[in-house]
């Protein structure tokens, strides 16, 4: 009696179509960058309300935002919202531009390219004010 053995098909690995791609990471990215802005807005509302409140309470507030550890908040706050708001455009072509889904990779770097560009300069402008003598 002959016996054969005969190996297992192997199981083609196929990727996702998302996972580790940088469109997956924008998309997660675009997310977080939402939801931070959404509580910075919040925060920013219930500070605000203060000035109504007690202007005092509020004037104190204010007095504790002119602290370095602040600013480097505010740098992160630029990054959040030019981020959130350069690939929504992205995001808004993919969605209603024909060719969109055909670029997207392309406008990703862009936007980032965009980002970088601006950031650059806008984070150096905050550093400035932020150790600048009034």
């Amino acid at each position: 009696m002959s016996t054969t053995t005969e190996a297992a098909p192997q199981k083609e690995r196929t990727r996702s179509l998302y996972r580790g791609d940088p469109g997956m990471w924008s998309w997660v990215l675009h997310r977080i960058t939402g939801v931070a802005t959404f509580f910075f807005l919040f925060v920013h509302v219930l500070d605000t309300a203060l000035v109504r409140v007690n202007p005092d309470t509020y004037d104190a507030v204010i007095d504790t935002y002119k602290n370095p550890v602040v600013g480097l908040m505010e740098i992160g706050l630029v990054g959040v919202v030019l981020y959130h708001a350069l690939n929504g455009v992205r995001v808004m072509l993919v969605d209603f531009w024909s060719k969109g889904p055909k670029y997207q990779r392309v406008m990703l770097w862009t936007i980032l390219t965009i980002w970088f560009l601006v950031m650059i300069p806008g984070a150096g402008r905050i550093l400035i004010n932020m150790f600048a003598e009034h």
